[in-house]
């Protein structure tokens, strides 16, 4: 087992004095093959209070779908919300559009190839009351407003 030994971190050229319990907490994760490194960044992006009340959620969603989406769900609602990405995610987009028209296909099924819409304007008018895109680095995540 790897024990931190100190209660104070260096983290990105800040000194964070830990809670022992905190400590302890990092140390039965770290046992438990969780990533130190991961762990130090997550406290210094968010709080220690953050990391010993969402840490173990975070990383279980990121590992099931991608912390990429994970993220950018916690930019768009914040940290306190996270027990709720699952009943959120909506999935991976390229844009709004996008999302907009596998939507409405999906719902309303297929669309004769005479009709012409906007996707974009589907979303502006319409989707983007219910839904929330929110990219994070390269990709758009789609996120249901009503979780």
């Amino acid at each position: 087992m790897i024990a931190l030994k100190v209660e104070t971190l260096t983290m990105t050229e800040t000194q964070v004095q830990l809670k022992e319990s905190t400590v302890e907490f990092i140390n039965e994760l770290v046992a438990e093959s969780y990533c130190q490194d991961d762990i130090y960044d997550f406290i210094n992006e968010h709080s220690e209070e953050d990391f010993v009340n969402y840490y173990e959620e975070y990383v279980g969603f990121g590992e099931e779908y991608c912390y990429e989406a994970v993220d950018a769900f916690i930019a768009a609602f914040g940290i306190e919300c996270v027990s709720h990405f699952s009943d959120a995610y909506r999935g991976q987009y390229d844009s709004e559009a996008e999302f907009a028209e596998e939507f409405v296909t999906d719902v309303e099924g297929n669309i004769p190839s005479y009709i012409v819409v906007d996707w974009e304007a589907t979303w502006n008018y319409n989707l983007k009351y219910d839904f929330v895109y929110e990219v994070c680095g390269s990709k758009g995540f789609v996120f249901d407003r009503n979780f």
